[in-house]
């Protein structure tokens, strides 16, 4: 039995919400699954992912395979980078207090960057609103002072002559 994690679609119409399920794949996209291992909202900005990190990684270790947007889910998450560790930890390349201490010191950086995104998506949206509802006023900011100059000094030749 072949067995594939990949998106199960869910949400209403123009409103996609997918499930990251495990299935077989003979079963439909939407139809009978084996486990559920997370969420992916792709409608928000930055897109939500809820992951169960290592479930993902026991199935991978398992021969599951996961279709390509998965794939970049786990990618994004740090499943992949977790199965890459644990095999340079197999081969002895180093051992898995470092792999673990790698693993963590990737997953707080990239959690850091997608909270600065979700404050930068969310101070658009406050700007937005309050431009909107007239609490801003728009300034358009131009810059003449090159053109300001150029008038000067032209007028200023036409008065000397």
């Amino acid at each position: 039995m072949a067995v594939k994690i990949r998106l199960a679609r869910r949400g209403r119409k123009k409103q996609p919400f997918y499930h990251i399920v495990v299935a077989d794949a003979r079963a439909p996209r939407d139809g009978k699954y084996i486990e559920q291992i997370g969420s992916y909202n792709p409608m928000t900005k930055p897109a939500t992912v809820e992951l169960d990190r290592d479930k993902a990684l026991q199935w991978l270790q398992n021969g599951a395979q996961p279709t390509e947007t998965v794939n970049s889910i786990f990618r994004f998450k740090g499943v992949n980078f977790r199965k890459h560790l644990l095999r340079g930890v197999k081969k002895g390349a180093f051992d898995l207090e470092q792999a673990d201490k790698l693993w963590k010191e990737w997953i707080d950086v990239k959690e850091a960057r997608i909270e600065s995104r979700r404050e930068a998506s969310r101070q658009e949206k406050q700007d937005f609103w309050k431009k909107f509802s007239g609490e801003i006023k728009e300034v358009k900011k131009q810059d003449n002072t090159e053109a300001l100059k150029e008038f000067t000094e032209a007028g200023k030749s036409t008065e000397e002559e």
